[in-house]
C-alpha cells in the first residue's frame, strides 16, 4: 500500500484550511501539572511593566536556551507578550531542560506574585502538555 493522501471529510479539510492548527488541537490538550518552583532572577529584570501586569493563573512560556554562559540547562520564563521574567532555577532545571530537548512541551502558570521594593517573588507551576 502506498502512502496516500485520502479526503474521507472534505468538512474536515475544509475546517483545517479555515483555522489554525493549534486551534484545532488545543480542545484535544491536557496539562498535567509537574513541579511547583518559582522564576529565579527577577531582581536582573529591568522592565518593572511585566511584573505589575502579571496575576495569578496567567500562562507563562519557557524557552530553553542552551547556549546560556551561565547554564547548559537554561530554561526562560516569558509571559505571552514574550517579555522576559527571569529563568527556571538552576537547581530544579535539568529534568525539564531534558524533555524541552527531547521536543516535549512544557508550560508554566503563575500560582501568586508577591511584588516587593527590592524582591519579587513569582511562584509558578510547570506543566508538560500532552496531546
Amino acid at each position: 500500500m502506498e502512502n496516500v493522501l485520502t479526503v474521507v471529510d472534505k468538512k474536515m479539510v475544509s475546517l483545517i484550511k479555515e483555522n489554525e492548527l493549534e486551534d484545532l488541537i488545543k480542545p484535544l490538550q491536557h496539562e498535567i501539572l509537574l513541579f511547583d518552583s518559582f522564576v529565579a532572577g527577577t531582581a536582573n529584570i529591568k522592565d518593572e511593566t511585566v511584573f505589575r501586569e502579571l496575576k495569578k493563573g496567567d500562562t507563562l512560556r519557557l524557552i530553553r536556551e542552551p547556549d546560556n554562559k551561565f547554564d547548559e540547562n537554561a530554561i526562560l520564563v516569558i509571559d505571552t507578550k514574550n517579555r522576559k521574567l527571569g529563568y527556571i532555577p538552576e537547581k530544579d532545571n535539568i529534568v525539564f531542560a531534558r524533555l524541552m530537548d527531547a521536543g516535549k512541551y512544557l508550560t508554566a502558570k503563575t500560582e501568586s506574585v508577591d511584588l516587593h521594593s527590592s524582591f519579587r517573588k513569582i511562584n509558578i507551576g510547570i506543566y508538560l502538555v500532552d496531546y
